[in-house]
């Protein structure tokens, strides 16, 4: 079982940058995909970013919604059992419920939710114009 709590979500102007963080405990596992999903109300999860896990013969792999490249960044730090999405360039369309989640397999991209087996509770992202 892995329990995945986000925080770093908040209200900032357009243009600006905020860094959501999702712990997990008890590990934030390297063979594990981990994602950033976003979801408005009434709309399904749209998958932000996502990190795959490390294998012996690849790197983890980054993926990343149109929407969002070159402005968003995943990233994990197993040491400190974090993952983290950098948002800079924020824009009003980029406001929703942001989730973290884990699925012990790589999943293909764009990842469908119910392909992942853990989740947070979610953090707010709310962008003004």
């Amino acid at each position: 079982e892995v329990q995945l709590v986000e925080s770093g979500g908040g209200s900032v102007q357009a243009g600006r940058s905020l860094r959501l963080s999702c712990t997990a405990s008890p590990y934030l596992y390297d063979n594990y995909y981990w994602a950033w999903f976003r979801q408005l109300p009434g709309k399904e999860r749209e998958g932000v970013a996502g990190i795959s896990g490390i294998t012996s013969y690849a790197d983890a792999i980054t993926s990343y919604a149109d929407s969002v490249k070159g402005r968003f960044t995943i990233s994990k730090d197993s040491a400190k059992n974090t993952l983290y999405l950098q948002m800079n360039n924020l824009k009003p369309d980029d406001a929703a419920m942001y989730y973290c989640a884990a699925s012990p397999v790589n999943p293909p991209w764009p990842p469908e939710e119910g392909r992942f087996r853990y989740w947070g509770q979610g953090t707010q992202v709310t962008v003004s114009s």
